[in-house]
């Protein structure tokens, strides 16, 4: 039976998400998004504050993996754009149901959170970010409980049009930078008690001698 073709844009074959791993090919490609899934070297390098030089062994990278494609221009210059349609953004497809590689995803999603923690730093420290009231730019979270599907739903909804807010094109009005990260992830509601780990492998161990 052949494989169910996957959509323009959704990445979960092992080559585009290794590609992924590094934080720098990440930003490259929030980077194109940013600038509306079309850019030219020069404007990524830009928005990076790197040479551009600097950028090409990533980009070819990316476009091996399959999450970019390259264009030649007119002038004998480079575009790249992501694999999505215009005005979307490329996806990951991970979990059950997925071909993804599970060690390469963990990997990449630490990645970018380490992105995310160095961002939130940067804009801490710079004493201009926002972390109250109605236009806090600011915002770090942990939060646990306890949902059922039509909480799930609605969470998802939410996470949806945050997604969809930030897939807007730069306009005059439009015109404030931020990045958004966020996991959401089931976990176990009963885990063993580290104690009682601890004394199951010491009894485990007595048993071997």
């Amino acid at each position: 039976m052949a494989h169910k073709r996957t959509p323009s844009g959704v990445l979960e074959n092992k080559a585009a998400l290794s590609a992924l791993v590094s934080t720098v090919r990440q930003e490259i490609v929030d980077t194109i998004e940013a600038l509306g899934g079309d850019a030219a070297v020069a404007d990524i390098a830009a928005h990076l504050g790197r040479p551009a030089d600097g950028i090409y062994y990533h980009l070819r990278r990316l476009v091996e993996g399959g999450v970019l494609r390259e264009i030649d221009t007119a002038d004998g210059g480079r575009r790249y754009r992501t694999t999505a349609q215009r005005g979307k953004r490329v996806r990951l497809r991970y979990g059950r149901g997925s071909r993804a590689d599970n060690a390469t995803v963990t990997r990449l999603v630490g990645g970018m959170l380490r992105t995310a923690e160095r961002d939130f730093g940067k804009a801490l420290r710079s004493g201009a970010a926002v972390g109250a009231g109605a236009l806090r730019d600011l915002w770090a979270s942990r939060l646990k409980g306890w949902v059922d599907a039509d909480d799930l739903r609605e969470i998802n909804r939410l996470l949806t049009r945050l997604s969809e807010l930030l897939q807007q094109p730069r306009a005059t009005r439009r015109d404030r930078l931020v990045t958004l990260a966020w996991m959401l992830a089931p976990i176990d509601d009963k885990p063993l008690r580290r104690d009682a780990g601890r004394a199951g492998a010491r009894r485990t161990r007595a048993g071997e001698d």
